[in-house]
């Protein structure tokens, strides 16, 4: 009992000094996270950083379509679109299957081409995957540029769940 207290006794002082110690690198590290010169104790902007949670000062850059009404583009954006079978889940020329239909001009995340963009490249909730970084930006775009020219103004029947036949009016 007494070799225990003794240890306490010798070895307190010693545990004290690294607690302090790794306070004081905390309180330096959480410094120079805020931007504080750690010698000095003053706050130096770094304009290239963001802080994550503060509010962005500028818009957003918009994004667009460097293949929008490119004929040729929309035609390799078809052949994309059966090769990475998309028609698999929107139906033939977007026709809709198990995925909504691209030819009633309804879109649920929004058709502009860059919300098209996105839900392409990160995919959407139940169903949709995300394509981006398994293809090529390049590649995204050419299938935006083909899929927004599948509206065809068309109301797409649907079932709903009790199983009658619904007529889609749009939103």
């Amino acid at each position: 009992m007494r070799t225990t207290h003794l240890a306490v006794f010798l070895f307190a002082p010693v545990v004290a000094g690294c607690a302090g110690e790794v306070e004081g690198a905390r309180a330096a590290q959480a410094a120079a996270q805020r931007g504080a010169d750690s010698s000095t104790g003053r706050f130096v902007h770094h304009d290239e950083n963001i802080q994550a949670g503060l509010a962005q000062q500028s818009a957003p850059a918009a994004l667009t379509n460097p293949y929008e009404g490119n004929a040729r583009a929309v035609d390799e954006g078809a052949k994309l679109f059966v090769a990475y079978n998309c028609a698999d889940c929107h139906g033939a020329e977007g026709s809709g299957a198990m995925g909504p239909s691209l030819q009633d001009g309804r879109w649920h995340f929004g058709g502009s081409p860059a919300a098209v963009f996105q839900s392409i490249y990160e995919g959407r909730p139940d169903g949709m995957p995300a394509w981006g970084g398994r293809i090529s930006d390049d590649q995204i775009w050419r299938l935006v540029a083909y899929v927004r020219t599948l509206d065809k103004g068309r109301s797409v029947a649907t079932e709903d769940f009790t199983g009658k036949l619904v007529e889609r009016t749009g939103h």
